[in-house]
């Protein structure tokens, strides 16, 4: 399950509102990779994108818990990276899902962080750099939904089981709000990125066969 427009400037940077509710969309299981597994480029894709994320593993069902005791339901964190198409995303109607499944779109890891090694969820940096050049500087802490509120939502339109994973939202500095060009992933080229304490990950993209 992923979360969308959750840091206020990436939701400028995208010229949308910032959200007053959650806004919530899937990737399939099919786009689930390693956290240093090639990339691929659909076939046809100008506008395919990075997009650096805090994952959030639950560790027991939850269903309609409150906020204040949201966080016992999870187990750990991890570093997620919620590669996007933005043309099949933005473009093909409205359905975000349709730019955000495509086969390894969704490299996760490479730990799944135990809860008790980070004290504070909402005060991890993370970043993103494509070929060496630094896209992504944020910190959770300017979140709009924090993990505490994105897990006590989603447990009231759906029972979250353990294995679940919530990837928050990402911070400014995407491909689509480069200013004044968009700047877009080609393959051939390398993506690194990380979360303080929650390790990093580096895929290359290529060309989907």
């Amino acid at each position: 399950m992923c979360i969308g427009l959750n840091y206020a400037d990436h939701a400028a940077e995208s010229n949308l509102p910032v959200p007053t509710e959650p806004v919530i969309f899937g990737k399939w299981t099919s786009a689930i990779c390693g956290p240093n597994d090639d990339v691929e480029i659909p076939r046809n894709s100008v506008k395919t994108n990075w997009e650096v994320e805090l994952g959030v593993v639950i560790g027991k069902e939850a269903k309609y818990v409150d906020e204040t005791s949201a966080l016992d339901y999870v187990a750990g964190y991890c570093v997620i990276n919620d590669v996007s198409e933005r043309e099949w995303q933005l473009e093909h109607g409205t359905q975000w899902d349709k730019g955000k499944g495509f086969d390894t779109f969704d490299p996760i890891g490479p730990w799944l962080v135990t809860k008790d090694e980070v004290a504070d969820p909402q005060k991890l940096d993370l970043w993103l750099e494509v070929d060496g050049k630094r896209y992504q500087n944020g910190n959770t802490k300017t979140m709009v939904f924090t993990v505490a509120q994105l897990v006590a939502y989603l447990s009231k339109v759906m029972s979250l089981q353990p294995g679940d994973v919530i990837s928050t939202g990402t911070p400014p500095g995407v491909g689509m709000g480069v200013k004044p060009n968009p700047v877009y992933l080609k393959a051939g080229q390398t993506m690194k990125l990380g979360i303080q304490g929650l390790g990093e990950q580096t895929q290359r993209t290529v060309s989907a066969k």
